[in-house]
């Protein structure tokens, strides 16, 4: 199988910086803040929501109201005869929620649809599930975000558990986790350059924070918040988490807040909605895999030779490689799998420096991604990344001249 006549026209995406939880996007309602802000981008690009046939919306965590989904988002931006649909695949929703939308364009059962991706790890809900024949009529409770993060449904481990145990599946030190967290800050340094040239090609900075209400400006955003400075010696002085362990606060990625979206169209309506009809952005395949149980980081590695095989494309093809990497680990299980550099992976930012809003997360990745093979005059890109349940998803992506 192969994707046809599947294109993300130039330019019609956007994210907003990511703020470590409890930062300044703490308080606004994420679905509305996506909506919110896919208003003001579109009207930037002078895009007519009402070009949307249909929409998909790649969303983790509740927020009030969410069982409504993607036709709520829709109607926001002004899309209000636009059907759409919620997508949740923990860390994974970004790549799935790709192949979702790509899915109906391919198959005709869209032309233009809108994908917008949001998540606040911030002040995650409080979830009670009633239970008339429990004790008392006592039910379970449970805080969606960090309970999930500590306790895996199957096995109960925590998430950390998972990269300690493909750390030792890979032979990987604690040395070569601290090392590739330090690649991964200097290459976050190269999208700072020239006041902050390569996030300006996708975000809109400074950006103005509304108020929870939305009616006035709360404070003004000038970039990512909650990345620290990184060093070789700041790194070694990290103790490890967990007993006899490599992974430390420093190379795991933090939980985030914020959003992003793109347009994904077929061929004949992309040089309309392009800022530089010129440049070509084809989908070209996806993967999804499922490793062993605790096994997470290494699931993105058979998602990634699936999605290879489906484009017919093999590793040494690929130009740009972006991943979700929640742990060092990922990167460096990824590496030694596919038998590639890993410092050459992740160029301008990955997750594990600018942090993990779970929807969102690989969305930014793959914008980033489109952007580097651009600025290279084109090429092919991988985007790979884990999430909850061991699994992994992948997706392939080709830049040209048109």
């Amino acid at each position: 199988m192969s994707i046809n006549n599947v294109e993300i026209p130039y330019g019609a995406y956007w994210s907003t910086p990511f703020t470590k939880w409890q930062g300044s996007l703490q308080y606004l309602h994420s679905m509305k803040f996506a909506a919110h802000v896919a208003k003001q981008e579109l009207a930037k690009r002078e895009i007519d929501p009402l070009i949307f046939d249909s929409g998909v919306l790649g969303m983790t965590i509740n927020q009030y109201q969410s069982f409504n989904g993607a036709p709520w988002a829709l109607y926001d931006i002004g899309a209000i005869r636009t059907p759409g649909h919620a997508v949740n695949q923990v860390c994974a929703t970004s790549a799935r929620a790709l192949f979702a939308a790509s899915s109906e364009v391919m198959c005709g059962m869209a032309k233009v649809s809108l994908l917008m991706s949001a998540d606040r790890c911030s002040n995650g809900p409080q979830i009670y599930y009633p239970n008339p024949k429990g004790m008392g009529g006592y039910g379970q409770s449970e805080a969606q975000v960090t309970y999930n993060m500590m306790n895996d449904p199957m096995g109960g481990h925590s998430m950390m558990q998972t990269g300690e145990n493909v750390a030792k599946r890979f032979d990987i030190t604690r040395e070569e986790l601290d090392a590739v967290t330090l690649r991964r800050y200097e290459q976050y340094q190269e999208a700072l350059k020239d006041d902050q040239a390569f996030q300006k090609r996708f975000m809109t900075l400074p950006l103005s924070v509304p108020t929870a209400n939305f009616k006035k400006e709360e404070t003004v955003l000038t970039g990512d918040e909650g990345v620290f400075p990184t060093t070789a010696e700041g790194l070694a002085k990290l103790k490890p988490i967990m007993e006899g362990g490599v992974i430390t606060f420093g190379n795991q990625t933090h939980p985030a807040d914020g959003n992003a979206a793109i347009i994904i169209c077929h061929s004949d309506q992309a040089q309309a909605l392009s800022t530089r009809p010129e440049i070509k952005v084809e989908v070209l395949g996806f993967g999804q895999a499922r490793d062993d149980l605790a096994y997470m980081p290494a699931a993105p590695i058979e998602a990634a030779q699936r999605a290879l095989k489906m484009a017919n494309l093999d590793i040494q093809q690929i130009d740009a490689i972006k991943t979700h990497n929640p742990f060092a680990v990922n990167d460096v299980a990824l590496a030694k799998a596919l038998n590639i550099d890993v410092m050459t992976m992740n160029n301008y930012g990955c997750s594990l420096i600018w942090g993990h809003p779970q929807g969102p997360t690989g969305l930014r990745a793959i914008i980033e991604m489109i952007e580097e093979l651009a600025i290279r005059g084109g090429g092919y890109g991988l985007f790979t990344g884990c999430a909850a349940g061991d699994t992994g998803m992948a997706a392939i992506i080709k830049v040209s001249e048109r």
